[in-house]
């Protein structure tokens, strides 16, 4: 009976540390660098947050029906479009250091361009990559000399192959939309705001 109660009083205390040491084992996530207040990082995520916001809620208008359509033979679909963005995030956050998650597969994603679903939860996952590879670079290295798809550059000349890369594919997905009868969800904003305005 004496063990019996002693074991019983212990059980809690068993039960304690059991909890205790699998809290210590989960690991932590890894906290994110805080993003910078000023200076070359702070604008080109400035940059790459319009772009996002754009790309995202143009891809979220289109109906689901219209992402095969492609103006011609040969050429990519709107939902092609949006994966090659998302591709290339990867691609580009590779290329300014910071390596690609754990199976990442862009032949899938590319694959799977007719699912609308699939391709605006591809499209917010890699920007969120892509921006977590530009917090991790250090100011001190935005003149390191890294290879680009045009040759050699610094990590500061590679922020503008970047923007030029996703300023050619807003223009196309725009036109894209236009064709498919979508208007951009800022422009038809801005249209409704003008409509509203009291006439002088």
């Amino acid at each position: 009976m004496g063990d019996l109660m002693r074991r019983s009083a212990c059980l809690p205390f068993v039960l304690f540390l059991s909890a205790s040491t699998a809290i210590i084992a989960q690991e932590k996530p890894a906290a994110s660098p805080p993003s910078p207040t000023s200076g070359a990082r702070m604008e080109f995520l400035d940059e790459v947050s319009y772009y996002e916001q754009r790309f995202i809620r143009l891809a979220d208008a289109i109906p689901a029906e219209k992402y095969g359509w492609r103006p011609g033979e040969g050429v990519r679909s709107v939902g092609e479009v949006y994966m090659h963005v998302a591709v290339a995030n990867y691609n580009f956050a590779r290329m300014l250091g910071t390596a690609v998650p754990a199976g990442f597969d862009g032949k899938a994603l590319i694959a799977s361009a007719g699912e609308k679903a699939k391709v605006v939860q591809a499209l917010k996952d890699s920007f969120a990559h892509f921006r977590s590879a530009i917090l991790n670079i250090k100011d001190a290295d935005l003149d390191k000399e890294i290879k680009t798809p045009r040759g050699q550059s610094t990590i500061r000349g590679a922020f503008f192959l970047i923007s030029g890369h996703f300023g050619e594919h807003l223009g196309q997905s725009i036109a894209y939309a236009r064709e498919v009868g979508v208007v951009p969800p800022w422009t038809e904003e801005r249209q409704r705001q003008e409509a509203e305005k009291p006439k002088p």
